[in-house]
């Protein structure tokens, strides 16, 4: 497991309804995706399920995708992508439970992504299994690129790596 503020403050985002953090938690990303020289014309948050999402009453990856948008300048479009399947958690699942699961899990609008360049965001990449699935779905609907932004990503018994 990872340790540390940023562990904290994803639990507190996450399970704890400080959703406050997002903002913060979204600036140093939208500088480091400025940094990066993106041309990016969506982003769009990783969805949750419906189960997940009546128990937590928000989206995470939303609260934290919506500030970054904002910040670099970019069109949020939170209804270019949506869960198509309800999928079991992934704690304690291999890279390849994980990827199964994942599998047609998602289903982008061809309207919003056709010709696009879309940034997913999420709070924490394991396998890359979620984004892997989303990026997927969007390429299907005609994105011409996708690429995918973290606030961290944990690592096998090596804890959270700050990118």
């Amino acid at each position: 497991m990872f340790e540390g503020p940023v562990r904290n403050a994803l639990h507190r985002l996450k399970y704890r309804r400080n959703v406050a953090l997002g903002e913060a938690l979204a600036r140093p990303m939208a500088v480091f995706a400025r940094q990066q020289g993106w041309s990016v014309d969506l982003v769009a948050p990783v969805p949750l399920g419906q189960r997940r999402m009546k128990e937590r009453g928000y989206n995470q990856a939303a609260l934290i995708a919506w500030p970054l948008a904002v910040f670099a300048g970019w069109q949020y479009a939170p209804a270019a992508i949506r869960r198509v399947r309800e999928t079991r958690s992934q704690v304690g699942l291999s890279a390849e439970e994980r990827r199964e699961n994942m599998r047609s899990a998602f289903w982008a609008d061809a309207r919003q992504a056709d010709g696009k360049t879309v940034l997913i965001v999420d709070d924490v990449a394991t396998t890359g299994a979620t984004l892997s699935a989303c990026a997927q779905a969007f390429l299907e609907a005609g994105a011409c690129s996708v690429l995918a932004l973290t606030l961290a990503r944990a690592l096998p018994q090596h804890g959270l790596q700050i990118v």
